[in-house]
């Protein structure tokens, strides 16, 4: 009788579970990566699947099918996934006999261990990573024994899946959650979220619980948009004005900024509430900038809904906006009752700052559009992203935080600028490239809206600069078309002279490049701030931009 193959394969699990790290701990996922750079890994599995690790743009790749030529090779059976979530013994203590067998060069099969040591070590107390490998165990506890003890099945041979159940015993899921950065302080949170050089074993801790980034931005940005809720006024107009200002967000973005601002006030020592009104007032200047960029660019989607101007029409959306940036003003202002006038007045000039970039980015990239252009170097390009996006994305949320945290020195608050500034290119331009390829009910975004709006992305320059003499005329055709007389046919055409020439692949190593300068810049210039969580967060930000998926 043929053994039915069980859904949840070991092949899935891997994939899922680099999935979720990305998110997670991304910081962590990109130090395993350099270990795993230039190896191809073959792992087998005996519920018959199979899956290649490869390393791709500081990136972890799963791919779910059997490697034709690997660097590595380890088959193991289910038993032997024990050994793959814990590490945290010799291997001669763990594996059952003949359950593990690898197969490579010495060197190779060193740096596989010591990348998946290292996810081990910090991977394994996240209770995401926890309940996932754990919903992996219970579909065969004949084998584990059930986390239930009464569930459990007898076995002639069990065997203990010793890191689930130390770290269920250190960390049990009805425990209350410990206090996260936001609300609680910075010695009683969960473990760091890693420093950048060191890693600990959780078999060594009290308690068993890491820092979750995803978890981390969902508290800073809830936390944020109750600030926010607080600001709004409570009197009409309601429907036409009030109302509507809640509409963008309430659109559940990343929470990026609120997290930068939260985390920069924190890594300096202040206090994670003395940051909250701040965040509040830069998500009310990001909204206000998105519906009056919506207008500017003729979107139809934003986060997957229609934009305000194509819902309640031109007039509504522009005051929407304008409401929007007077209430974040107020907001900045408020914070004297709390943080005093020197902090207070730090805010302002950040602020002021920031919109004036904004602005500025905003007009550069029109003019292209209005003039018919296209620039020729991408350092046009880094200009403008950086002054459009990049100050209120990254840079200016970190300044503004240390601000909170009582930093006033322009010495001290520029060392945020050079890191940042490259981390938001690479941000950006990966958004850019995601318009192109990614999912669309995950980006939120209409497809290929970026085409269709004519913006001037870095794909664009590349094709605009590779592209033969014969075919500029074409392409400059499309592009110079209203927004209004564009097809989707258009738009692909578009698209499939990038693919021809390089561009996607072009923009995404060059993103790659960027990011990973921004990550040498940070830990050179932000030397200064001691480890601490905040500092962690702030980290493990800049290394989401290179293990998000492409």
């Amino acid at each position: 009788m043929t053994e039915t193959v069980p859904a949840f394969t070991g092949a899935r699990l891997l994939d899922e579970t680099v999935t979720a790290l990305s998110d997670r701990a991304p910081a962590i996922l990109a130090a395993a990566a350099g270990h795993l750079r230039g190896i191809r890994l073959g792992l087998h599995f005996n519920d018959g699947s199979h899956a290649t690790l490869t390393v791709r743009h500081s990136r972890i790749v799963v791919d779910r099918d059997r490697c034709p030529d690997p660097d590595v090779e380890v088959t193991f059976d289910t038993r032997a996934m024990n050994l793959l979530f814990d590490l945290q013994r010799p291997p001669v203590d763990q594996v059952l006999t003949d359950s593990l067998d690898v197969r490579g060069s010495r060197d190779d099969t060193l740096a596989v261990w010591r990348a998946f040591t290292l996810l081990s070590q910090r991977a394994a107390g996240l209770r995401s990573m926890q309940e996932l490998w754990g919903a992996y165990r219970e579909q065969a506890p004949r084998l584990w024994g059930s986390a239930t003890p009464a569930a459990r099945e007898p076995a002639a041979d069990p065997v203990d899946w010793t890191a689930l159940d130390f770290l269920a015993r250190r960390s049990p899921e009805d425990a209350p959650a410990p206090p996260a950065l936001i609300g609680g302080t910075t010695v009683t949170a969960p473990r760091l979220l890693w420093d950048g050089r060191t890693s600990t074993d959780w078999s060594l801790e009290d308690t068993v619980q890491d820092a979750d980034l995803m978890e981390t931005m969902v508290r800073c940005r809830a936390r944020t948009n109750e600030e926010i809720e607080r600001l709004l006024p409570d009197r009409e107009p309601r429907a036409e004005l009030y109302d509507l200002m809640r509409s963008y967000p309430a659109r559940q973005g990343k929470g990026l900024r609120p997290t930068l601002t939260i985390a920069a006030c924190a890594a300096f020592g202040g206090r994670p509430d003395d940051a909250v009104r701040a965040a509040a007032a830069l998500e009310l200047f990001h909204n206000g900038f998105l519906v009056h960029d919506d207008i500017a660019d003729e979107s139809t989607h934003r986060r997957g809904l229609p934009t305000m101007h194509e819902e309640h029409g031109l007039g509504l959306a522009v005051n929407v906006g304008d409401g929007m940036n007077l209430l974040a003003v107020d907001a900045v202002l408020s914070n004297l009752e709390t943080l005093g006038l020197v902090r207070t007045l730090g805010l302002i000039h950040e602020a002021v700052h920031m919109c004036r970039e904004s602005i500025e980015g905003q007009a550069m990239e029109l003019g292209w559009i209005r003039h018919e252009t296209v620039p020729a170097t991408d350092d046009a390009y880094f200009t403008m992203s950086t002054k459009k996006t990049g100050w209120y994305t990254c840079i200016s949320p970190c300044r503004i935080g240390a601000v909170c945290a009582g930093v006033t020195d322009p010495a001290v608050l520029s060392r945020f600028d050079e890191a940042f500034r490259l981390i938001g290119i690479a941000f950006q331009i990966q958004d850019d490239i995601l318009n192109l390829v990614g999912d669309e009910a995950l980006y939120g975004k209409e497809p290929l809206g970026d085409l269709l709006e004519g913006k001037r992305t870095v794909m664009l320059i590349h094709l605009f600069r590779t592209a033969r003499t014969y075919e500029r005329p074409r392409l400059l055709d499309i592009l110079r078309r209203r927004r209004t007389d564009k097809t989707q046919q258009d738009a692909e055409e578009l698209l499939a002279a990038m693919r021809r020439h390089g561009s996607i692949e072009y923009a995404t190593e060059l993103a790659d490049r960027l990011a990973a300068e921004g990550i040498d810049r940070f830990e050179e210039d932000l030397r200064i701030i001691p480890e601490n969580e905040g500092k962690a967060v702030l980290r493990q930000i800049a290394h989401y931009v290179t293990s998000r998926p492409l």
